[in-house]
């Protein structure tokens, strides 16, 4: 019995690659939102011709599919909210996903200053809280965590120093 070999992308036409390039993207969306590089990095480890890859992505941008701008907005309250990352870490996240620095610029200014701080002092009053032991182990570790989620020292530093007030008080 003879196996049948699935073809190379290269073997297909040019009908059959967009069928499989926009049949990868759709699965792709399906699974979530992704920004047009992060799909194009994809379509070209798969092997798929340039000219298609074009064709395919911009035909999704068209019809409202692929959007850099809505992907970038939803990452960005989705990772504050949920996560407390800094506008600092969203931005590098989203410069990964190769997003334009314009559209991540444009996003990241609508996290206001004072609740990307109120944020870090949050993140830092719940480590405090659950922490215990060594009160310098724990400063430390707080502090990293806030600088592990792309608070500036500077930030980090105020925001402990405000959490430990509150923590302190809440013992008092």
């Amino acid at each position: 019995m003879a196996s049948r070999r699935k073809p190379e992308i290269g073997e297909l036409d040019r009908e059959e690659q967009g069928r499989l390039a926009r049949d990868i993207v759709t699965r792709q969306l399906a699974m979530m939102d992704r920004s047009r590089a992060q799909l194009e990095r994809t379509l070209v480890r798969k092997g798929m011709p340039e000219d298609v890859i074009d064709e395919v992505l911009s035909h999704y941008e068209e019809i409202g599919l692929i959007d850099d701008e809505h992907f970038a907005e939803v990452l960005t309250r989705t990772r504050f909210t949920q996560k407390r990352a800094s506008r600092r870490a969203i931005a590098a996240e989203l410069e990964q996903k190769g997003v334009d620095r314009e559209i991540i610029e444009r996003v990241i200014t609508q996290i206001d200053p004072d609740s990307e701080f109120q944020a870090a002092v949050e993140l830092a009053s719940k480590k405090l809280r659950a922490g215990g032991g060594n009160p310098e182990t724990l400063n430390r570790r707080t502090y990293a965590l806030l600088a592990r989620r792309g608070f500036s020292s500077g930030m980090c530093s105020s925001a402990l120093r405000q959490a430990r007030e509150q923590v302190e008080l809440e013992l008092d």
